[in-house]
């Protein structure tokens, strides 16, 4: 064996009945080295990376560290041999503790005389998080208080604090901000420096180029090849994925806006903690982009235009019928969809069927005499799988088992069902592989050409620019500017609005 290869994994295998994730599957880890891992949505990374971390156990294969024989047979097995796992969706247990959190199923270290000592598990909890970037987490906290990006930071605490030599990193950049990915970032290359390897499950090619010092490519379960620093060329590694060459510029080819003058909905006056005094009209046929930091308001503004977060002050009034957006209720009433930048959290239901989401904004349609007609539901739901093309066994699978990509299709497959007339998009393409983002953008013309129209909230200033047709960048929660779509306008250009 290589003496610097510390994960070896041959031909490695798993299936979920009759779907084959991941196919004799072989790949190296260096000591030393960021390692990528790429690959279209539902072409077994995570999968494989799970087995790695004994979530799963292979149907055949083996893997050794430092030549021996290495079968995990689960995560705290793994952690026992200092391989950690931060998974791609949320990996906390909302109802306890921050400390809990980190120390779940190791709490024998804080126990006297069958007590735990808790004063004992937060101050050691307090330590890994210093170390590790969270000192502004507090680990008396109920994970459920903490946002997002904090409640990564604490499954991150959580892998090191086992002090991987192998670490992996499934997604989870991208449900950072720039101060997380920074933490993220100091922490794998902290595991580089002390001789452990890190494998980094991105879809971000950019970011992959910059943090990884080779890349592996699957497609279909299968191992495609390996490239080193000096090899890795975005469009190559694109060709690879997809098995296809990707145009280059996959997003809308016209440079002019293009949308009808009829106002559909109004937000006027908007005030609460974060927004203050946000007015926008969206019209027919319009793709109308909201752009800026994380922390600009944008994410709280798609939240209020639904209904989902109640605004202090201000209305926001479907025209067609004159009614105010309230509620989440009021606004499906009105053909009004929204797409969660918190996919797994908030745009569906993990463990309900794909079936059951999609059905789940159309169940008044559905209903005869108090009851679904099961007919109906299972003809919507076969409809817009066929047409968005989910990867699934059958539309009775959990959501749970779908890949980040083809949950995305789900959230998307809902609000069509419903017949959406309007649809508020936050970050519609995040997480998901570059095949996907160009479905996406071909649905959003499609959507565009039938009269819909869109809010699309993005933190990616390419499909920004990209797809809208008018641009309101959002800054300290106001409009700081607005800009019509075209040829000369530049990421430079609003940039300098967002700072």
């Amino acid at each position: 064996m290589d003496k610097d290869v510390i994960l070896k994994a041959e031909h490695m295998y798993k299936s979920f009945g009759v779907t084959k994730a991941v196919v004799d599957f072989s790949m190296e880890l260096r000591r030393g080295e960021i390692h990528g891992l790429i690959g279209e949505n539902g072409s077994g990374k995570s999968t494989f990376s799970s087995m790695v971390a004994g979530l799963y156990k292979p149907d055949s294969g083996k893997m050794t560290i430092d030549g021996k024989e290495y079968a995990p047979t689960s995560t705290e097995d793994a952690a026992s041999k200092r391989v950690a796992l931060v998974v791609q969706e949320i990996g906390t247990i909302g109802s306890i503790t921050v400390a809990a959190n980190i120390f779940l199923n190791k709490e024998k270290q804080f126990t006297n005389f069958g007590m735990i000592n808790f004063a004992k598990m937060q101050s050691e909890a307090r330590r890994i998080l210093d170390i590790i970037g969270g000192e502004h987490i507090d680990p008396n906290a109920r994970t459920e208080s903490l946002n997002l990006e904090d409640r990564k930071l604490v499954e991150i605490a959580k892998a090191m604090y086992c002090e991987p030599e192998v670490l992996i990193i499934d997604e989870t950049s991208n449900a950072l901000t720039t101060r997380g990915r920074r933490i993220l970032y100091q922490n794998m290359r902290a595991v580089r420096e002390n001789g452990g390897a890190v494998l980094f499950i991105t879809h971000d090619l950019n970011e992959l180029v910059q943090m990884c010092d080779s890349v592996t490519i699957m497609r279909d379960g299968v191992f495609v090849t390996t490239l080193e620093k000096e090899d890795m060329d975005i469009d190559r590694m694109k060709e690879l994925m997809v098995g296809r060459d990707i145009a280059d510029n996959y997003y809308r080819p016209d440079f002019a806006p293009d949308y009808q003058d009829e106002v559909v909905l109004k937000a006027e006056d908007i005030v609460s903690p974060e927004l203050h005094g946000v007015s926008l009209e969206l019209h027919k046929g319009e793709i109308l982009g909201i752009g800026g930091l994380s922390e600009s308001g944008m994410h709280e503004l798609g939240r209020i235009l639904f209904g989902v977060d109640k605004a202090d002050r201000g209305t926001v009034t479907v025209t067609k019928s004159g009614d105010h957006i309230t509620d989440p209720g009021k606004a499906i009433k009105n053909a009004v969809g929204y797409m969660s930048k918190n996919r797994d959290t908030e745009a569906l239901i993990l463990n309900y069927s794909i079936r059951n989401n999609i059905a789940l904004p159309s169940y008044d349609k559905l209903r005869r005499g108090g009851l679904i007609h099961a007919k109906e539901e299972k003809e919507l739901s076969a409809k817009w799988t066929e047409e968005l093309k989910v990867k699934m066994r059958s539309d009775e699978q959990l959501c749970s088992q779908l890949s980040g990509g083809n949950k995305q299709k789900v959230v998307l497959a809902k609000w069509m069902g419903n017949d959406s007339q309007i649809l508020i998009m936050d970050c519609p393409t995040r997480g998901i592989d570059i095949g996907v983002k160009e479905n996406i953008y071909k649905l959003m013309m499609q959507f565009k050409r039938e009269g819909r129209s869109m809010i699309m909230i993005s933190e990616e200033l390419p499909e920004l620019l990209g797809m809208s047709d008018r641009v309101l960048i959002m800054k300290d929660g106001m409009i700081s500017h607005e800009d019509m779509r075209s040829p000369d306008l530049t990421e430079q250009k609003v940039i300098s609005h967002m700072i």
